[in-house]
């Protein structure tokens, strides 16, 4: 999906939200345990339920790759069961020499045809730049998160600023808005108007609505731009809105609730 495609998307449904599908087996309902694939059987219930009120999937590779060969088989069904107008991240953060970045890209962007990767940022451009050789692929570079260890670095101090607007500016030059987004958290809304700055025209990605705290009247007031030009995560507040049986219309009960707050954004 292009960014013409992805901004029609956000048009047609009116909204900008994306779930997280950080699927553990020690959360999901307890019947669905009995199922020959509990994770399967949980997501594609979770993306019928929600895929009327979202435009994108965000799939976190970690909680997959700890069940081995069984976690990637339930990824590849669950990427089958994503409807092709949505938008389909690998949350997999790579990012590493050129060689091997372009290995993660081969496989993530040819063999699973996801549209867009996380990825991190620190080994500098040769690690990010086999990804943004693919068309009509993101690049989605973490630029500044919502977790606490975020101050560690990317709060630090240069002769030109913080450090992760240094990583903003710089990132922005080796790619263009058609190939490039960038991860910036939702606990950290204060941030967004002086981030629109550098990034005017740029999608960005944002984890940290619902469980973590974030604030999306304050995300949306300070970062949309004339595209929507966001991606707003929601995970666990989503798909664990309910343990029982009722786990999947809890979930898309959720999902609308945002999408009709989004809306609301949008037309402001």
């Amino acid at each position: 999906m292009n960014r013409q495609q992805l901004i029609e998307q956000i048009r047609i449904k009116q909204s900008f939200l994306c779930v997280g599908l950080d699927t553990e087996l020690s959360k999901i309902p307890e019947h669905l345990l009995e199922e020959d694939d509990p994770i399967y059987r949980f997501n594609k219930a979770i993306i019928e339920a929600t895929a009327p009120y979202c435009v994108a999937y965000k799939i976190n590779l970690a909680f997959y790759e700890q069940y081995g060969i069984a976690g990637w088989q339930s990824m590849e069904k669950t990427l089958e069961a994503i409807p092709k107008n949505c938008f389909v991240i690998a949350d997999a953060k790579r990012g590493d020499i050129g060689n091997t970045s372009k290995m993660y890209a081969k496989a993530f962007f040819e063999t699973y045809n996801y549209d867009a990767i996380t990825v991190s940022p620190y080994m500098g451009h040769d690690s990010v730049g086999p990804f943004l050789e693919y068309k009509d692929k993101f690049t989605i570079v973490l630029g500044l998160t919502s977790n606490a260890g975020s101050n560690d670095f990317q709060m630090l101090e240069t002769t030109e600023g913080k450090v992760y607007e240094s990583v903003l500016k710089k990132i922005a030059t080796w790619g263009t808005p058609d190939n490039l987004m960038f991860v910036i958290g939702a606990t950290k809304a204060e941030k967004f108007a002086e981030i629109r700055k550098i990034l005017p025209d740029h999608f960005l990605l944002v984890p940290g609505v619902g469980e973590q705290g974030g604030s999306l009247e304050e995300v949306a007031k300070n970062g949309i731009n004339k595209d929507c030009g966001l991606l707003v995560n929601s995970s666990r507040g989503i798909i664990y809105a309910s343990s029982g049986l009722d786990f999947n219309e809890a979930a898309g009960e959720e999902a609308k609730k945002l999408q009709e707050e989004m809306k609301g954004y949008l037309k402001g």
